[in-house]
C-alpha cells in the first residue's frame, strides 16, 4: 500500500484529503499543520507521496518543499492550493513539486495526479 503524508494548516482540508486518499487505497501515515513539523515528519516517515498547501502560517509550502527536496531530491510532493496563478505553479515546480492541484478539487483530480506522480 502506498503511503501519503498531508501538510496543510487547515484541519478540515487535511480531513478531506485523507478521506479521499484512504477511500482509494492509500495509507495516510502522517499529518502536519505546519511546514516545520512536516519536514520533521517527512524525514521520519519517508512517505511515497506528500500533499502540501502553498499558503501556510510561519513557513509557506514553497519553503517547506525546498527543504524536503534538499533532504530527498526524489521526494514526490504534490502542491494543493487555491493559488492557481502561473507564478505559484512555476515556483512550486522549480522548487521540486511533481504535481499541482488547484482548489477546489475533485477526488478524480487527486487520484489522476497521484497516478502520474507515482509512475
Amino acid at each position: 500500500m502506498k503511503t501519503v503524508m498531508i501538510i496543510d494548516d487547515s484541519e478540515s482540508m487535511r480531513m478531506t484529503i485523507k478521506a479521499i486518499v484512504e477511500a482509494n487505497g492509500y495509507e495516510v501515515v502522517g499529518e502536519a499543520g505546519d511546514g516545520k513539523t512536516g519536514i520533521e515528519m517527512y524525514q521520519r516517515l519517508k512517505p511515497d507521496i506528500v500533499t502540501m498547501d502553498v499558503v501556510m502560517r510561519d513557513m509557506n509550502g514553497i519553503e517547506t518543499l525546498r527543504s524536503i527536496a534538499s533532504l530527498d531530491p526524489d521526494a514526490k510532493v504534490v502542491m494543493i492550493s487555491a493559488m492557481g496563478q502561473g507564478q505559484f505553479v512555476k515556483d512550486a515546480i522549480v522548487a521540486g513539486a511533481k504535481g499541482f492541484i488547484v482548489k477546489p478539487f475533485s477526488e478524480q483530480q487527486i487520484m489522476e495526479t497521484f497516478a502520474k506522480v507515482l509512475r
